[in-house]
């Protein structure tokens, strides 16, 4: 009887070992997303420190993620401080959505440890600090958007909303918030 029951505890212990093992390989990702990042010239910037009273991500149970406003803060360098159609033109205001979006993928990466695992970037909410009659919010917001096409693929589309605002936070040009969804 002893025999038995330790022959049945070494064979639900292989079976146990070997579905550990497939499971390991089946979960194994790689770093495509950062790869593409890198491809194309970019860098991820040190994840941002909230300023306030505060937190830059919320993962709720249905593996939805919220993340606050960020900064176009590139990896190097100074903050980008400044009114769009006053201090920076159209194409200088989509390179500060841009790195905005670079600053998310950080937060994104320090959170759940693997950009690869974004299911699906929902929704941008873009604030463009940005002159009286200047009606080129969307083109600004492109560079977020583009950004995230680029590095997601089709996970990258998504919805949005880009408004002009006559301030922002620190004078910054652009403010970029998101939901994305991620792999449970």
């Amino acid at each position: 009887l002893i025999i038995l029951i330790v022959i049945n505890m070494y064979k639900n212990s292989s079976k146990w070992i070997l579905s550990g093992y497939k499971k390991c390989i089946l979960n194994k990702r790689s770093i495509v997303t950062e790869e593409k990042i890198a491809a194309l010239g970019l860098k991820l910037p040190s994840p941002a420190i909230p300023k306030g009273n505060f937190v830059n991500f919320i993962k709720l149970d249905n593996n939805l993620v919220y993340l606050s406003g960020h900064l176009p803060q590139p990896a190097e360098g100074d903050l980008y401080v400044g009114k769009i159609g006053k201090d920076y033109t159209i194409e200088q205001g989509y390179d500060a959505a841009k790195i905005v979006g670079l600053n998310l993928c950080a937060t994104i990466k320090h959170n759940i440890g693997d950009l690869d695992k974004v299911k699906r970037i929902v929704k941008l909410t873009a604030f463009v600090n940005c002159v009286d009659g200047f009606t080129q919010q969307p083109a600004v917001v492109n560079g977020c958007s583009d950004l995230f096409v680029k590095i997601f693929g089709e996970k990258g589309n998504h919805t949005r909303s880009a408004v002009g605002v006559n301030a922002l936070p620190v004078g910054v040009p652009v403010e970029i918030e998101a939901i994305i969804e991620i792999e449970p």
